[in-house]
């Protein structure tokens, strides 16, 4: 937790040739300006300008001028890039030029809900497990669709190629102060995961954009291609981003209770029931790409509005652990949604729960990818589409009152946009799979 006095030292004293603002639009790609250290200071107290209009989901020209200020807490070394001259990055809040803060700026948005839990004494801790595919390239350094290997979930070498660079991943990000808690090869040939410690909701989300970026950066040193798509193979496992969350009361964590019984306390199931209440609406966020229904409509996915204790086919799972590991995981997202704010909607969705006294539904402790019809008749299920997903938003009260309006709107057209341009495009190709998979590295 740097200070505005303490970095500016820091860059004088350690070699700091290059400066990076990071933001990243509402679809959650990142974007960087960077600058020499000597402007750094005036970064701080005047920000640095760009053109909101040149980035998808942002301003028009008519109102194109956006301010990026570095967070001094985020200062982090890129431990890639040559240690002579070295490059440290920043996360920033992006402000307009009366230095108020833009409606687009998912991770203010973020900040906003974290505070008003604070006022009532909650705070959410965030733990993310994201799956990527490892795909050779071409001489021309592009995606193929070759996998690196055809391993299986926790296989070794030789059958696992990808542990060498699993192992460069965790220990460079080890350098830049995060904490990835295990690594594996996971059931698709070529994908991996690597899962994170907990932390509160603001820094997971940083550390999950500079995870990807990492993950990015190591594989094309390596000469490959990571995808964080949902669904990159049509006949084999899509990638998840599992959600961790567990809340915190005072500073005091609401955990298991000490006779090992499996038990929420009260306030965790108002807060589970809230998410639950609220999560097919706000699935178009989670899961932002047709190629997200893809994974849905495999079966891997879980499509009903259910909870369990343990059970890996719940929407939500308790998974068994010890008191300070005592959490629900959210098992439907996958890592192409923007981090800032789909937290922002969960705990904000949690905390509507606790304020209502939310009543938790009964367990579901059956195989929900077997269960009967009359089973999962009797529940809600998440949209199967991303037009479907994109309607069930739209008429969200609660979408409106959590998003501004202006980054709805925005939002919701060009996710129309997409989903119509690529029916179409998809309904003209013979070859559907190797224009799926053409079209979703594009986004991906």
């Amino acid at each position: 937790m740097y200070t505005k006095k303490e970095v500016l030292r820091f860059v004088k004293e350690n070699d700091v040739k290059f400066v990076r603002l990071t933001f990243c639009n509402p679809f959650g790609e990142q974007k960087n300006i960077s600058l020499l250290p000597d402007g750094l200071a005036d970064a701080f107290e005047k920000g640095v300008s760009f053109d909101g209009s040149a980035i998808l989901g942002f301003s028009d020209v008519t109102k194109s001028d956006l301010f990026l200020f570095p967070d001094p807490a985020t200062l982090t070394i890129l431990p890639w890039r040559p240690s002579p001259g070295r490059v440290v990055r920043f996360y920033c809040d992006i402000k307009n030029p009366d230095g108020s803060n833009f409606w687009g700026d998912t991770r203010y948005l973020l900040k906003q809900v974290l505070a008003k839990g604070e006022e009532q004494g909650y705070a959410c801790r965030v733990g993310t497990e994201c799956e990527f595919y490892l795909f050779k390239t071409d001489e021309n350094g592009e995606p193929t669709q070759a996998v690196l290997d055809h391993g299986g979930y926790l296989d070794i070498a030789p059958l696992d190629n990808g542990e060498n660079i699993r192992r460069e991943i965790c220990l460079c990000l080890e350098e830049m102060g995060l904490m990835p808690e295990t690594s594996h090869h996971q059931q698709g040939p070529g994908q991996n995961e690597i899962c994170f410690k907990y932390s509160g909701a603001l820094s997971s989300a940083d550390h999950l954009l500079t995870f990807k970026s990492v993950v990015k950066s190591i594989a094309s040193r390596n000469g490959l291609y990571a995808s964080f798509m949902p669904k990159p193979l049509a006949h084999e496992r899509g990638s998840a981003l599992h959600v961790n969350l567990s809340i915190v009361k005072n500073d005091t964590s609401l955990s298991a209770p000490d006779d090992g019984e499996q038990r929420l306390d009260q306030i965790s199931e108002h807060f589970l029931a809230g998410i639950l209440d609220k999560v097919p609406e706000m699935t178009l966020f989670l899961n932002p790409l047709t190629n997200s229904y893809e994974r849905f409509a495999s079966g891997e996915a879980p499509k009903s509005v259910s909870w369990s204790y343990q059970n890996r086919s719940q929407l939500i799972r308790i998974p068994a652990a010890n008191s300070d590991r005592y959490r629900m995981e959210l098992r439907s997202p996958d890592p192409t949604l923007n981090p800032y704010l789909a937290f922002a909607l969960l705990i904000s969705a949690g905390y509507e729960g606790i304020q209502k006294s939310m009543a938790l539904p009964p367990p579901q402790d059956i195989d929900m990818f077997r269960a009967e019809a009359s089973v999962l008749n009797r529940l809600q299920s998440l949209p199967e589409s991303l037009l479907q997903a994109l309607e069930s938003a739209e008429q969200s009260a609660f979408i409106a009152q959590s998003i501004p309006a202006e980054l709805r709107q925005k939002y919701f057209a060009i996710k129309q946009g997409e989903a119509l341009a690529f029916q179409r495009n998809a309904e003209r190709r013979e070859d559907k799979e190797s224009f799926y998979h053409a079209w979703y590295f594009s986004k991906s």
